[in-house]
């Protein structure tokens, strides 16, 4: 810095850093264009939408050949003439609609369609009250007793189905049964090698007892992870407001677990619908295919009558009926959607 002969203080040529010290020395953008990345030579990058489906055609080539395929085959057959003589023959008889109109008329058919639809119904609504129960129970249990509780829900559900069926099938036996033993020491008369498996009707209640014990623990256990989800402050408004227990659960749990019990609902029915090893392995379908549901029927028409064609129509048939559960289904997730 200089003093002129007025006493007016210059900035020298030496002030010049210290002046650019306050101003940034980032520089200016190029105007000039952008310089693009090019893949190296040689290769050849995919285009953006292809990825996806290369992704996943192993998983749906692995679908087309274990399930479109045979369930091709199947309709195919299901208008066909195969009984023991064209099986033996390797005879293709071609019978269009027959084997569809014959089941449509027969009394024996609608019998065992309105026994499927029924156990299934009792079914899924037990599964669904217990396991919500059982859900709700586990939120407000402490941690050591909600471990005990799942394991032992876990160990249910993990169970081989023969293995339960063998147990099933001991503990309702004739002779050394533990049902027949605790009747008779509760005093009930009647219960010395009462047989259980004597009518249809007693057949499918026990096997509706294991198919609920067995799918009561996929619904508590998702019931229980679904309740972790709804925020300590809404039970605590609902409290503030003199709800009760009953009235919070509508209010409260249902609303926010709305498509839980949608989708819980429509996988329980689909299971115990085409449910098979459980209620064939427990009576063979017996007495006088009383217990039959629709899956057996399809099977003991098949395998065990030799009706090919007409076992290929009744798992067509089984197939539609499900598919017509489904469209209920995904209407309700559409309209879920929209609002």
């Amino acid at each position: 810095m200089t003093v002129d002969s007025q006493g007016t203080a210059t900035a020298g040529p030496q002030d010049a850093p210290g002046r650019a010290a306050g101003k940034s020395q980032t520089p200016p953008p190029s105007s000039g264009p952008k310089e693009v990345l090019q893949p190296p030579r040689g290769r050849r990058s995919l285009p953006s939408g292809v990825l996806p489906y290369l992704l996943v055609a192993p998983a749906l080539l692995s679908m087309a050949v274990l399930l479109l395929y045979p369930l091709i085959r199947n309709v195919i057959l299901s208008f066909q003439q195969l009984n023991r003589k064209e099986f033996i023959t390797r005879e293709t008889v071609w019978t269009g609609f027959d084997n569809y109109t014959e089941l449509l008329g027969d009394g024996d058919f609608w019998t065992v369609v309105v026994r499927s639809v029924v156990f299934t119904a009792v079914n899924v609504a037990l599964i669904m009250a217990i396991g919500t129960g059982i859900g709700l129970l586990l939120n407000r249990l402490g941690k050591k007793m909600r471990l005990v509780l799942s394991l032992a829900l876990m160990f249910a559900w993990a169970m081989p189905i023969v293995a339960s069926v063998t147990v099933f099938r001991w503990l309702f036996d004739e002779q050394f049964g533990v049902v027949n033993w605790l009747m008779r020491t509760l005093g009930f008369a009647g219960y010395d090698q009462h047989n259980w498996f004597e009518t249809g009707f007693s057949t499918l209640v026990i096997v509706l007892i294991l198919l609920v014990w067995g799918s009561v623990p996929f619904v508590a256990l998702n019931m229980y992870a679904g309740l972790t989800t709804i925020g300590s402050e809404l039970y605590e408004a609902a409290k503030m407001d003199g709800a009760s227990g009953w009235r919070t659960f509508w209010a409260v749990v249902f609303p926010n677990l709305r498509s839980f019990f949608m989708i819980t609902t429509f996988l329980e029915i689909i299971w115990i619908f085409k449910a098979f090893a459980q209620v064939y392995a427990m009576n063979l379908g017996g007495p006088d295919r009383g217990s039959e549901t629709l899956p057996v029927f399809a099977y003991i028409e098949g395998v065990g009558q030799f009706h090919y064609g007409v076992a290929a129509a009744i798992s067509v048939l089984t197939i539609v009926m499900l598919i017509a559960v489904l469209s209920f289904y995904f209407r309700l997730i559409l309209k879920e959607e929209e609002l």
